[in-house]
Formats: C-alpha cells, sequence, structure tokens
C-alpha cells in the first residue's frame, strides 16, 4: 500500500488559519431569544416575587405557631442522678427521676416525644467522622482499621460493635409518660418503632447475616459507655434490633448545632389516648443515664404536634418573610428611582 507523500511548506506561503469554520453554530449566529428588560418587567417582577415571598411567609409562620408543645427541663430535678453519673465507675448503677407536670388543656392530634439536648457539640470534625459504614452496613463487625480510634478495639485486641465516637456517645437514657387520672396511674402507650427514615432503615444501616443476632456479634464488645450490647438493644422486637434499631439510627444523624432534639417515641392513639392526650396531671419517670454536667448540659423531654410544614420550627416562615420584604422594598426603590429620572427627563425636554 502506498502512503500519501508530505511536502514541506513552500516558502512565502501564508500559515494555516486557525478561524473558526464560517458556519452559524461556530460563528455565533444562530437565532436566540433575547430579552429586553422594561421597567414594566422588571417592577412586575420584584412585586410579584415578594407578594408570593409575603404569602408563603405568613402561612408559614401561622401554621409553626398552632402548634402544641411542652418542653420539660429535667437537669436539675434529677440533680441526685446527675451527681452519681458524674463519676464514671458508676455506670451499672441504676438510678430513677419522676417529674410532674399539668396539661391545662387536651393535645389532640398525634403526638411526638422528642429528646432535647443542650451545649452538646455533634459538629466536630473528628467526631463526625467517627463511625464505619461498612460495619454499619453489616459487611464486618471486626473492624479493625477505619475512622472509629480511638473507640475501634479494646487494650485486648477486642472489636467495638459499633464503633466510633458517636455510637459510643448514644442518648440512653429511658422515658416512660404516666397519666395521673383520680387515683389510678395510667401508662401511656408509646411507639418506638417507625420513627426513623425509611432510607435509613432499609438501605443505610443494615444487621449482619448470620442465624442469630447474638452470634453475628461474637467476638465483639459494645462500647466503653454502653450498659448493653448493640444485639439487646430492644429485645421485644427481633426487626428493631442490632443496627436497625430506631434509637440508634435517629442518633447517628448528627446534629448541625448545639442545641437539637430527637424523635424519641409516638404516642400510640388508643383507649383514653384515642384523641389525644387529654387535660390532666401527668409524670416522666426516668432512668437517668446520660450524663451532660462536664460538658454543662441541658436535657429536655418534648411532647409536640406536627402541621403541614412540620414542626413549631418559624425558620422557614421568617426567611420567606425577610425575602418578599426585601424583594417589595427594592420594587419600591426602582419605582421611585424612575419616577425621579423620568422627571428629570421631561424637565430637560421642555428646556
Amino acid at each position: 500500500m502506498k502512503g500519501k507523500k508530505s511536502f514541506p511548506p513552500q516558502e512565502g506561503a501564508a500559515p494555516p488559519s486557525r478561524c473558526p469554520d464560517n458556519s452559524a453554530f461556530k460563528q455565533q449566529r444562530l437565532p436566540a431569544w433575547k430579552p429586553q428588560l422594561t421597567i414594566a418587567s422588571v417592577l412586575s417582577s420584584f412585586f410579584l416575587t415578594g407578594a408570593f415571598c409575603l404569602t408563603v411567609g405568613v402561612c408559614l409562620v401561622l401554621s409553626a405557631n398552632s402548634v402544641r408543645e411542652i418542653q420539660v427541663d429535667y437537669s436539675d430535678k434529677c440533680s441526685d442522678c446527675s451527681k452519681l453519673r458524674e463519676n464514671s465507675s458508676n455506670w451499672n448503677k441504676e438510678c430513677h427521676c419522676s417529674v410532674n407536670f399539668t396539661l391545662k388543656e387536651a393535645i389532640l392530634g398525634d403526638i411526638f416525644m422528642y429528646y432535647g439536648l443542650q451545649n452538646f457539640y455533634q459538629n466536630h470534625r473528628r467526631y463526625v467522622m467517627s463511625r464505619s459504614d461498612a460495619q454499619l452496613l453489616g459487611r464486618n463487625v471486626n473492624i479493625q482499621r477505619s475512622y472509629c480510634a480511638p473507640f475501634s478495639t479494646y487494650r485486648n485486641g477486642t472489636p467495638m460493635a459499633p464503633c466510633g465516637a458517636i455510637a459510643n456517645s448514644m442518648f440512653n437514657d429511658t422515658i416512660d409518660l404516666f397519666y395521673n387520672r383520680n387515683s389510678s396511674v395510667i401508662r401511656v402507650p408509646l411507639l418506638k418503632t417507625g420513627n426513623s427514615w425509611w432510607t435509613d432503615k432499609n438501605v443505610k444501616f443494615r444487621n449482619p447475616e448470620s442465624y442469630n443476632l447474638s452470634s453475628a456479634f461474637a467476638g465483639t464488645a459494645r462500647p466503653p459507655y454502653w450498659q448493653k450490647p448493640v444485639y439487646l438493644l430492644d429485645e421485644d422486637d427481633e426487626r428493631n434490633n442490632g443496627y436497625v434499631n430506631d434509637d440508634f439510627i435517629i442518633w447517628m444523624r448528627v446534629s448541625a448545632f448545639a442545641t437539637f432534639r430527637n424523635l424519641y417515641r409516638r404516642v400510640r392513639r388508643i383507649r383514653q389516648f384515642a384523641e389525644g392526650l387529654p387535660a390532666g396531671n401527668y409524670t416522666f419517670r426516668i432512668s437517668y443515664n446520660f450524663p451532660v454536667t462536664r460538658f454543662k448540659g441541658r436535657k429536655h423531654v418534648i411532647l409536640s404536634t406536627v402541621v403541614w410544614s412540620g414542626g413549631s420550627n418559624p425558620f422557614l416562615g421568617i426567611a420567606y418573610l425577610v425575602s418578599g420584604t426585601a424583594a417589595t422594598l427594592t420594587g419600591f426603590v426602582i419605582t421611585g428611582i424612575h419616577l425621579k429620572l423620568r422627571k428629570k427627563k421631561t424637565y430637560f425636554q421642555k428646556q
């Protein structure tokens, strides 16, 4: 096969042009819509945006204010238990306390119970990274090398399950609610499942495959601050045990702020509580296990309803109100500038 011969460029010949081809695409001559801003279109966009944001903001704020919420701080009311928990050697000693409160009006509808923590910083970089997603997916319970250190193995080499600082610091107070009706005490039924996101329960967290959950975690040990191993988090419900335990899953979703709340239970609407919580006297009975004194923290129990926009957080509504107000004021400023310039232009034309 004969190849093509290449000839050297002749002296004095013009170098090849680097200009793009003379086509509509490469020369940017394609038809395009070029909007021309007029005073009418600009002002209408600002005022319509402002009206929309103000309307949505008012609706969100009114919706957030309609949420019924009861918040009880039990940090000082359980001071004896708090002092006991200051000494880590008392981890195996039980301590209980009771907190009474009164509902002057009934709370109707679905009611959610939260625990709240104050001055607990979960947004530290090393704290957020201190976990093993491979372990939480049930692929390998014996994690040796990961970001979990120093909460990965004990001195004798026994691996922790689950590992990491997040899991080790899991909130472990037990909170029960009782209704004091006349001379009888009725335990309010609470739901401990169905509180986590579906994606967390079915995708991000999995138990290791085994015929027995305790055998799946054989050769591992509980984290140092835990009172029981992970396969005993819920002995009554196998589907809520191990890594797929709702309380564990919710705690592993770290908060961005030092003051936060996590969903703990939901009131089961049966019998006397079919419509919600009736007015009367109530008692929180708390098994106090989570120490907060060393970092000057506070602990709360919150009973709250929800509306179509969520809980009692007016931030989104306030943000809409601020944006709507800014857009409306900008529209008025532009209107004033336009009228002033048009008046000045008319004056010079008359001259």
